[in-house]
């Protein structure tokens, strides 16, 4: 790769992950909070949210995916996506209690209408944002990368959606806190259709390596089949434990930000407290991440998931600490561990999918990992975290026009919850490392062999 293509690979890398990332953090953070906020929604119904979201998501991802496979393009998938995923995500300033009271008359019949439409308007957005993302940007990765740099290219990548958090808190929090949603969703649809439109120019078309003789329909089906599951055994296995942390991880992410806010004191040394824990948290667990991603190139999977995990375990366990005490030192430090486990923990994982995807059915697998990393975790996660704060209403929504209303207050029961689930995701990769040792259809596994024995000779 000579340096004009690798600066335009490592540009296109960033800018779209964390472009990308910046409107995820809006749809699965602060869609929470904003439907919440504005039409005093219920946990079940932020649940029901992310739980259609998710199958719109695994859906899309599997049908574009393998659709990108067929054609032998990624491109065009990832630039006009963007653009569309921007336009969905303006749509939204359109929506609030203000415009919907003027169509049905009241404010109850408002935000009932209201919660309907945001569940519709973010199927729409994660429609076109897996088209682009998920599905294509993802397998474009996977073409562009190989098992020698993959660790370091998925810190990069893996790192981007805490940064993009970090990012929305410290610029445009404020627009969602002062109740502007339209200005902050503006903002964010508007970026990302310029970051597609940046696309058309800075995006090199990968060099995808598929069949375009096979029929589409059994690009679908392939990944589900009991053949491909038995050819790639340590692969699903890996996707097995993945999704495992994804259930712990949507349990305790999905009310993160309204726990911050409404469990613990609301203003520490003059700021408020979820930016107080959660900014500099961000930023330690990305660097965290970029330099500790590089493990897995040096060491490989095992050596490399087992820590990262430990970290997240340790994270939950000091933060279910705060059904004690809701000190600010250890609320901080459990964020710290809690996201920097998060975080390295995915880099890890998906560098080891990445690995072991076939090189034929890169955008077809991308469909496969989505039941792993978004649709299993988010039908089941967000449930598990509602059951945990069911019975908790003491949270008064001042920017919802409907007097007195209430909504749920999250609890460290979401913490405890996930930290069992944690523990069996720790207990999952037990069958994975002893398939990993039997691993037969990666082309490349010839070399990874010869690169361990040498290390042993040396």
């Amino acid at each position: 790769m000579n340096k004009q293509k690798k600066f335009k690979f490592y540009f296109s890398l960033v800018l779209f992950s964390l472009l990308g990332q910046i409107s995820w953090v809006i749809e699965n953070m602060y869609f929470n909070v904003f439907i919440t906020e504005e039409f005093s929604a219920s946990a079940s119904d932020v649940a029901l949210m992310v739980s259609a979201s998710a199958i719109v998501a695994t859906l899309t991802t599997l049908l574009i995916g393998s659709l990108s496979d067929k054609i032998g393009k990624r491109k065009i998938f990832i630039w006009l996506g963007y653009i569309a995923w921007g336009l969905s995500i303006c749509a939204f300033a359109l929506l609030n209690v203000e415009n919907l009271s003027k169509l049905v008359g009241s404010t109850t019949s408002a935000c009932a209408l209201g919660i309907g439409l945001t569940i519709v308007g973010d199927c729409v957005m994660t429609l076109f944002g897996s088209t682009s993302n998920d599905a294509c940007f993802n397998a474009w990765l996977t073409d562009s990368t190989d098992n020698s740099n993959r660790g370091k290219i998925e810190g990069i990548n893996s790192m981007m959606p805490l940064v993009a958090i970090l990012i929305v808190f410290g610029f445009l929090a404020s627009f969602a806190k002062h109740g502007s949603w339209w200005l902050l969703y503006l903002i964010i649809g508007i970026l990302t259709m310029f970051t597609g439109f940046i696309g058309l120019f800075v995006i090199d078309e990968s060099n995808v390596k598929s069949s375009k003789d096979e029929k589409y329909f059994k690009r679908i089906i392939f990944g589900f089949k009991i053949s491909s599951i038995k050819e790639n055994k340590t692969l699903y296995l890996t996707y097995l434990s993945f999704c495992i942390m994804g259930i712990a991880t949507q349990i305790y992410m999905t009310y993160l930000i309204t726990y911050l806010k409404v469990y613990v004191p609301g203003t520490t040394l003059g700021f408020d407290t979820y930016v107080l824990v959660m900014a500099p948290a961000i930023i330690i667990a990305a660097i965290a991440t970029f330099f500790y991603s590089r493990l897995y190139d040096k060491y490989h999977f095992k050596k490399a998931i087992v820590p990262a995990l430990g970290l997240v375990l340790s994270g939950l366990v000091l933060l279910s600490f705060t059904f004690l005490t809701t000190n600010i030192v250890l609320i901080f430090f459990g964020a710290v561990f809690l996201l920097s486990g998060y975080l390295c923990s995915t880099a890890v994982f998906n560098a080891k999918m990445r690995d072991l995807t076939p090189e034929d059915k890169v955008g077809s697998f991308q469909g496969i990992k989505m039941f792993a990393q978004v649709l299993l975790p988010m039908l089941i996660g967000p449930w598990i975290g509602a059951a945990a704060v069911s019975g908790n209403f003491s949270y008064n929504i001042e920017n919802v026009l409907v007097p007195e209303s209430y909504a749920y207050t999250p609890s460290p029961a979401i913490f405890i919850a996930a930290t069992i689930v944690i523990i069996l995701c720790i207990i999952s990769l037990i069958p994975l490392f002893k398939s990993d040792k039997s691993c037969s259809f990666l082309k490349n596994n010839a070399d990874i062999k010869l690169k361990t024995q040498g290390n042993k000779n040396e």
